[in-house]
């Protein structure tokens, strides 16, 4: 066995036990069907809404709304973090601000968003790019103010300007925390805008999957949740590989 080949197995073990408990507690009656169906009867669902293309609908409407968001969130929270991280007075001056906006639940100010952009794709998007907008900040600030001093007194000895600073130093040393920061606002992306579908939205995951609880279509309910988690996990495995091509000089560290 490769080690490729035996480190998926070793990942795999966890999540083929879960199902397996979840299909033998639904098919030996330890708990009633109605409330968790078989992985059978779900995969079943799931096949069918993929054979309409119902399910496809539905995860197309979420990655558009989500993707705008978050890419938006990452343009302007890492350059911002940079200059946070960087300048220590517009830090000490925007800190009491960000540690508001940060720690005020961003499922609350939903009715705000749709006050302002109305109930249409705007308002799903903001409300999204919000909620993506400080993780990626407050780690992007972390990453810059944690870079070695030795470095950067090592680099202007050099008399290197500070955009080559910024570039060759400050950036490639700083970016494993800022990628951090990247990956949990795409996991707090597809949080929100699951919630946000449920409230104001005729399409999307969130939207069907509170729409087949209300028509007690549970196989389908739970399909779609299970389609959420696979997004999650293909999204955080791509940024993983991202951050593995830009950073590749990591591996070479001792």
């Amino acid at each position: 066995m490769t080690a490729k080949l035996k480190s998926l197995y070793t990942k795999s073990i966890a999540v083929v036990l879960f199902f397996v408990l979840w299909d033998s507690l639904a098919r030996f009656g330890l708990v009633d069907t109605f409330l968790l169906p078989t992985v059978t009867s779900m995969a079943e669902a799931a096949w069918e809404m993929m054979k309409t293309g119902e399910l496809f609908i539905h995860i197309a409407l979420s990655l558009k709304r989500t993707g705008l968001g978050f890419l938006v969130a990452i343009c302007v929270s890492v350059p911002l973090g940079i200059l946070m991280g960087w300048f220590q007075k517009l830090e000490e001056y925007l800190d009491p601000l960000l540690q508001i906006f940060r720690n005020t639940s961003v499922l609350a100010l939903f009715p705000v968003f749709i006050l302002v952009f109305g109930l249409g794709e705007v308002s799903k998007s903001a409300i999204v790019f919000w909620g993506c907008m400080w993780p990626s900040l407050l780690n992007t600030i972390s990453g810059v103010k944690g870079v070695d001093p030795l470095l950067i007194k090592s680099a202007r000895s050099m008399g290197i300007s500070v955009p080559i600073l910024f570039q060759k130093v400050i950036l490639p040393a700083a970016l494993p925390e800022i990628m951090t920061g990247i990956r949990l606002s795409a996991g707090v992306a597809v949080i929100i805008l699951v919630a946000a579908e449920m409230l104001g939205a005729t399409r999307g995951l969130g939207y069907f999957i509170f729409y087949a609880q209300q028509k007690y279509a549970i196989p389908d309910m739970y399909a779609g949740i299970v389609t959420i988690s696979i997004l999650g996990v293909l999204i955080n495995f791509l940024l993983v590989k991202l951050e593995n091509h830009i950073a590749a000089w990591k591996r070479y560290q001792v």
